[in-house]
């Protein structure tokens, strides 16, 4: 949640802090560690050609239960436009401080309220990301209200409600995906989210003065049921698998796909959800759009009953998605720790 006395990273970075201040200082075990890390190219995150009809469904199948997580090329969704949405991102963060504070979160609004913040977790004790982002809330398009997003950046919310709609397409024929690869309709996935709801976060990283100290998001997993993912070419995302944190380096005009925890529980654990964070950097701001396709908050979720047997027995309880949320954003995240178990 934004409070009033939250700091907005970027003006401590502009500001020349040359320590970082003790809010955002990790403990030591959560810090990123180098040594943690393969050696260079020798694990990287699959990438998944959409127009290879043939080939997908057994990709897809094979990225979901190794990683959580895949890069799309040839997904139909044109580069211009993801170009655009990252430079209207970075232009609002590179316009000044008062013109931002005019779109802030109100705090009134609860957690993941719309607008622009540094603070998302209700607990004022929690270590903070190196972080600043505007949510915005995109679907159903009742909850879409663009008088609630920049008005200063020529094009911003005319760019924002396209890359919301392209985005929803997407999600839509990658569901119908994943689904099938489990052998299930392709409808399947779809219909147990139900009405979407969509919010699309633009988060800025702001070079950091003490990077090994801080991380620019927390470890984690999302809560929803699909995420995806574009960023710019800095680098900092890392994904979480068999112990090590394997960096995603940005691959052109791909979109990232990220397994969500409501995904996890549907597929009763065939497909986990993605654990990853984003590390930061002494020279460089970085910038990332994270689409997040979820459920509403009234929808019941479980795990399909087509994949429970005697060999494969059920994991998960069902559970109100409104009710996993509140408890994501009151815990924190802490990887996974939110799921759970039957």
């Amino acid at each position: 949640m934004e409070t009033a006395a939250a700091p907005r990273v970027q003006a401590l970075a502009d500001a020349g802090v040359p320590h970082l201040p003790a809010q955002y200082i990790q403990p030591p075990d959560l810090r990123a560690d180098p040594s943690n890390r393969p050696p260079a190219a020798s694990l990287s995150i699959p990438v998944v050609d959409l127009s290879a009809a043939a080939t997908t469904t057994d990709i897809v199948r094979r990225a979901c239960a190794e990683w959580g997580a895949f890069h799309v090329v040839n997904h139909s969704v044109p580069p211009g436009l993801l170009d655009a949405m990252r430079a209207a991102g970075l232009a609002f963060f590179r316009a000044p401080m008062a013109e931002k504070l005019r779109f802030g979160c109100d705090p009134a609004r609860g957690a993941a309220a719309e607008g622009y913040g540094s603070r998302m977790l209700a607990n004022d004790d929690s270590v903070l990301d190196w972080r600043d982002y505007f949510d915005h809330h995109t679907l159903p398009e009742s909850r879409r209200d663009p008088a609630r997003w920049p008005d200063f950046v020529p094009g911003y919310r005319d760019t924002v409600v396209k890359y919301s709609n392209s985005m929803k397409d997407l999600a839509q024929r990658l569901l119908s995906i994943i689904s099938e690869s489990l052998n299930l309709p392709p409808s399947y996935l779809q219909e147990a989210v139900g009405e979407a709801y969509q919010n699309i976060t633009v988060s800025y990283y702001s070079p950091c003065p003490q990077p090994d100290l801080a991380l620019g998001l927390q470890s984690h997993s999302d809560f929803g049921a699909i995420t995806l993912l574009i960023q710019d070419d800095v680098g900092g995302l890392e994904v979480l698998k068999d112990g090590m944190w394997i960096p995603v380096p940005p691959v052109p005009d791909a979109i990232l796909i990220i397994l969500s925890d409501q995904t996890e529980i549907m597929t009763n654990g065939r497909y986990k959800s993605a654990v990853h964070r984003a590390v930061v950097n002494a020279e460089h701001a970085r910038l990332s759009v994270a689409t997040f396709y979820d459920p509403s908050k009234s929808q019941k979720i479980c795990t399909a009953p087509q994949l429970v047997s005697k060999d494969h027995p059920r994991k998960y309880r069902d559970v109100i998605y409104g009710d996993y949320v509140s408890s994501w954003y009151s815990k924190g995240p802490e990887g996974k720790r939110n799921i759970t178990p039957s």
